[in-house]
């Protein structure tokens, strides 16, 4: 087959994924593409016969072997697999009928799918000269932020699980690298009802995304303003709860 680079993305039909897609095949990329449904890949798809479509619902732990072998009928191993499909809901626990089962929800999606989808690429990365994983979390894990606990705990879990594995699969020659992105004017944010200090366009994060995974960093967290702002919440965290939660019989 062809020596031409091999990326599989995941959570590719919108949003960053899609931007990711586009960044790939302009550096001429082999790109295969994953997501419940094409989306807007579909256009992408109709001009550029380098991006194929591969269908993976990444909660679906059946589709797992499926999903590999018919990219493996696609390409003879991957090079780079950038694990980036997620969802976010909030928790609403002033409301008279909490949603606690949201907690589990979101972890099967955004946590157990990436360790479904590494579990998909795993094989196909150890068959390429220069290994790269690559899985997206958020920067919502440097300092606590109102009624995200599901999605905020989920993507936690994803760094960790990500630095644990940076350690296993050293040996065998992977890179593993974990990105925190800020705001990102996506279709999934654009639900959101609060502020988003420091909106980036989802070109403007891919292409940014594309620059650092190409240095395989062990992590990368973007935008830089965003970064300090959560430093300071980290490091002097009774202040950063007066300003984003403040208790309502304080009236000072």
């Amino acid at each position: 087959m062809s020596q031409q680079n091999k990326v599989w993305i995941t959570g590719a039909s919108s949003g960053i994924g899609l931007a990711l897609v586009k960044h790939y095949l302009q550096a001429d990329w082999r790109v295969i593409a994953s997501a419940r449904s094409e989306g807007d890949l579909s256009e992408l798809m109709a001009t550029d016969s380098r991006l194929t479509f591969v269908p993976f619902d990444i909660v679906d732990k059946t589709k797992i072997v499926s999903v590999r072998d018919e990219i493996a009928k696609q390409v003879d191993c991957l090079d780079c697999a950038i694990l980036n499909a997620g969802t976010c809901e909030y928790l609403d626990i002033e409301g008279e009928q909490t949603d606690w089962s949201m907690m589990e929800r979101i972890m099967s999606v955004n946590f157990f799918g990436m360790v479904n989808s590494v579990e998909m690429c795993l094989p196909l990365l150890q068959k390429s000269s220069q290994p790269h994983l690559v899985g997206i979390s958020s920067q919502a894990v440097q300092a606590a932020f109102p009624r995200a606990e599901a999605y905020g705990a989920s993507k936690a879990a994803i760094r960790y699980f990500l630095s644990s594995l940076r350690m296993d699969l050293n040996p065998l020659g992977i890179d593993v690298t974990c990105i925190l992105p800020g705001f990102v004017d996506t279709p999934l944010t654009r639900k959101n009802t609060f502020d988003m200090p420091f909106l980036m366009s989802a070109d403007d994060a891919a292409q940014g995304m594309y620059r650092a995974i190409q240095k395989r960093p062990y992590e990368y967290a973007f935008p830089r303003p965003l970064s300090a702002m959560l430093w300071l919440g980290r490091h002097f965290p009774k202040w950063w709860l007066k300003k984003l939660a403040p208790n309502k019989t304080d009236n000072s």
